[in-house]
């Protein structure tokens, strides 16, 4: 399932685990995404998702991970992220929460 791009932003499961998030992931832009992310990952369609299209986030963007991870959890299921763009790093990083979103050679570097 692919969402419209909502004002700059769309998630769209790959079809072999993996998904792209691509756009400005901004508390304008997160809504859509909530849900279509967390279906795609409780089906088992998003185990991965690739972030390098992501051209610009705030902390809704961190946000929207970390509810992700929530329901990766409460469905039993495996997420990581890959591409992680700078802001939501220093966001995570500002946050203590880098070992949740960061992959772990990441969140190492960062520290």
């Amino acid at each position: 399932m692919r969402t419209e791009p909502t004002a700059g932003a769309h998630f769209e499961p790959a079809g072999d685990g993996t998904a792209r998030l691509q756009g400005e992931i901004t508390f304008r832009t997160v809504g859509p995404l909530v849900a279509a992310g967390a279906d795609a990952i409780a089906a088992g369609r998003a185990q991965t998702i690739d972030l390098a299209g992501v051209s610009g986030a705030d902390s809704a963007g961190l946000t929207l991970l970390i509810e992700w991870l929530s329901v990766a959890r409460q469905a039993g299921r495996a997420l990581s992220y890959r591409n992680v763009p700078a802001q939501i790093t220093q966001l995570a990083r500002l946050s203590d929460v880098q070992d949740l979103v960061l992959p772990a050679e990441s969140a190492a570097a960062a520290r």
